[in-house]
């Protein structure tokens, strides 16, 4: 999943961050309105946690941008007000959820899941193929019972793959939507990714590589 953060307090966004990466997202930062529209134009994000208060652009015009150009990004807003009109004049303006300062992270987590989850067909609660389990909410995953231990990364790709239901998706999907604007596309991140993957999931092999196409389950 590919998150923005968009939040003028540095170190409360390097904080969020830091917890949604645990999370196996992938998480871009923005501390102003202007940079936000750049970012979301240029990037087809899932889920942008959008502060309200922004210096530039207030969050509102960029809440208003976002849901202009009618992408399946979806918007979970931030404000430092948690009172009802002020809830009831952001889910207006087009935001998908709306969550007071200060929150739980775990909150947070479960917020940005149920809000990507409306952009995207209707997947079961637990992922599955074969002898392979994978929970995202519990942020597990098993084959034959036995637990895999997998890194954030590795079950982010894991997920993606079993949510696309036996599609090939190309190495640059997989790149453009598990890691973030970090990630160097000249390098071998995917390969070496799926490589350790599959090494950890065992006999038989469960994700095929399709030539000139990507990879798929």
């Amino acid at each position: 999943m590919r998150v923005l953060v968009v939040e003028d307090h540095v170190e409360l966004a390097e904080s969020v961050a830091r917890v949604l990466r645990r999370e196996g997202m992938a998480v871009d930062l923005s501390h102003d309105g202007p940079d936000a529209l750049e970012r979301t134009a240029l990037i087809d994000y899932d889920v942008v946690v959008l502060d309200r208060d922004l210096p530039g652009v207030h969050g509102d015009e960029v809440c208003g941008s976002l849901v202009a150009q009618a992408r399946h990004t979806r918007v979970l807003m931030l404000t430092a007000s948690g009172t009802i009109a002020d809830r009831v004049e952001g889910l207006s303006l087009g935001a998908d959820d709306y969550l007071a300062k200060p929150f739980a992270y775990a909150e947070l987590v479960a917020r940005i899941r149920a809000v990507a989850r409306r952009a995207q067909p209707a997947l079961p609660p637990i992922l599955t193929h074969g002898d392979l389990r994978l929970d995202p909410a519990q942020r597990t995953a098993t084959r034959s019972g036995m637990r895999l231990a997998l890194s954030p990364k590795e079950l982010a790709v894991l997920e993606y793959l079993l949510a696309a239901r036996g599609r090939v998706v190309p190495a640059e999907e997989l790149l453009e939507r598990v890691w973030d604007e970090a990630a160097d596309p000249f390098t071998t991140t995917v390969k070496a990714t799926i490589n350790r993957l599959r090494s950890k999931l065992g006999a038989p092999p469960v994700i095929e590589t399709v030539p000139r196409g990507g990879y798929r389950i």
